[in-house]
């Protein structure tokens, strides 16, 4: 994705003549993130919430409001809709062909599927091994295991 996007905001860039890529490449990602994620009820500044799909319109709106230019926002926009439609509509909707896939030395180097990756999910906290009950800890005193409060 990141080599799909790169190379459209620099031919992109080279035909406006922007000389920075920096935040089409940035909303290019959130705008892909923002479409596999519609329903997500994102924040904004002063506590504004609305659905993940609308966040880019929102910042190339904001950015247009405060800099009086949103081009570079509406150019991520563009290469990341490019992106969402060649990878995930056109294969799934249209029934055409995929033509974005990751290419096989990057799977090489970087493989698919990743083994002993840990994160903050529910799913970890039931996996780990339980503590045992007669631990010492703390200079050797046994603390027992507690009592939930309220019961």
């Amino acid at each position: 994705m990141l080599i799909f996007n790169w190379m459209c905001c620099v031919v992109i860039g080279l035909i406006v003549n922007l000389p920075l890529l920096m935040d089409p490449m940035v909303i290019s990602v959130l705008y892909v993130w923002c479409q596999l994620n519609q329903n997500v009820i994102v924040n904004f500044w002063f506590g504004s919430r609305f659905k993940a799909m609308y966040l880019p319109w929102v910042l190339c709106g904001f950015n247009l409001i405060l800099s009086g230019n949103g081009v570079l926002e509406l150019i991520g926009i563009l290469v990341g809709n490019l992106y969402f439609f060649l990878k995930f509509k056109y294969p799934h909707e249209y029934d055409g062909p995929e033509l974005l896939n990751t290419p096989k030395i990057l799977e090489k180097y970087f493989p698919v599927q990743r083994v002993n990756v840990g994160g903050f999910s529910d799913n970890n906290v039931n996996n780990r091994a339980q503590p045992q009950l007669n631990r010492h800890i703390f200079g050797g005193h046994n603390w027992g295991r507690g009592h939930v409060l309220g019961q």
